[in-house]
């Protein structure tokens, strides 16, 4: 016997609107999850902000003093000179921390100072030191980032029309286009690294390791202490990965799946 007369809305147009609602309430109960969880959060950095911040400049100096003290070249004229010019600039740019709001003209100041330094650098060597001071830099920007004492996205455009694609592709992309290569610089953007210990993250050996880390060093994104030293990442290499992480961070938070093709996968 037939009862669709007396379920006349008994078809497939009932189902797609309930499905279409459960998926509006899903949304608007995300929104809601979203802005309950950010107002958590921010009561929370502005609890740390206003009680700790003297705490975390503190933190960060002595944390680029050691960082300075045990990868600095150790035979050098100039090592006690340079030592105490990067942490004097390190120690300037970590009282920014104090600040609730520094501006992004007090960043890129000091970040044109860095690069000054790197100017008045004499010797080859230098480049591992100013590396390193690269480095404890854009930790100290990053921790300001992660406390909102430091936004870098306010009213800011990229002019990607200005991208050279042959230089990109060249000197990021392509050294970077490869599963180990990318596992050599993950492992250098921690600390330096010996021959042995990249051929035991990678999993390769001699010569075909060599390849790798010649790709890389040519595109001057890693470089060797000495012959047959350590390897150590490049101030432009640290900013790649950096570069890196942001994206795939901002990716992955973005990329929960449209919320429509799972309310609609479980009915």
């Amino acid at each position: 016997m037939d009862n669709s007369q007396d379920h006349p809305g008994a078809d497939g147009s009932d189902f797609s609107e309930i499905r279409s609602k459960l998926y509006d309430m899903h949304k608007d109960m995300k929104i809601i999850l979203e802005q309950t969880n950010r107002q958590h959060i921010d009561t929370v950095l502005t609890y740390l902000k206003n009680n700790y911040l003297g705490a975390f400049e503190s933190y960060i100096t002595e944390d680029a003093k050691s960082g300075l003290e045990k990868n600095m070249v150790k035979k050098c004229d100039r090592r006690k000179e340079c030592a105490s010019m990067f942490n004097s600039f390190l120690r300037k740019n970590a009282n920014l921390i104090r600040h609730d709001d520094p501006s992004k003209d007090a960043i890129k100041s000091n970040r044109s100072e860095l690069e000054r330094l790197r100017t008045i650098l004499p010797y080859d060597k230098c480049e591992i030191c100013y590396s390193e001071v690269a480095q404890l830099f854009a930790k100290q920007v990053n921790l300001m980032q992660s406390l909102k004492v430091y936004e870098t996205n306010t009213g800011k455009q990229q002019e990607i029309s200005a991208v050279p694609p042959k230089d990109v592709v060249n000197d990021i992309l392509e050294p970077l286009c490869h599963e180990k290569r990318f596992e050599i610089l993950k492992a250098l953007a921690g600390s330096t690294q010996s021959f042995s210990s990249l051929s035991q993250v990678t999993g390769l050996r001699g010569g075909n390791l060599l390849f790798h880390l010649q790709k890389l060093t040519e595109a001057g994104i890693i470089m060797q202490r000495h012959e047959r030293g350590d390897y150590m990442i490049t101030a432009a290499g640290f900013r790649i990965m950096e570069g890196v992480s942001s994206i795939y961070s901002s990716l992955v938070r973005q990329g929960d799946g449209p919320e429509q093709e799972i309310i609609q996968g479980a009915l």
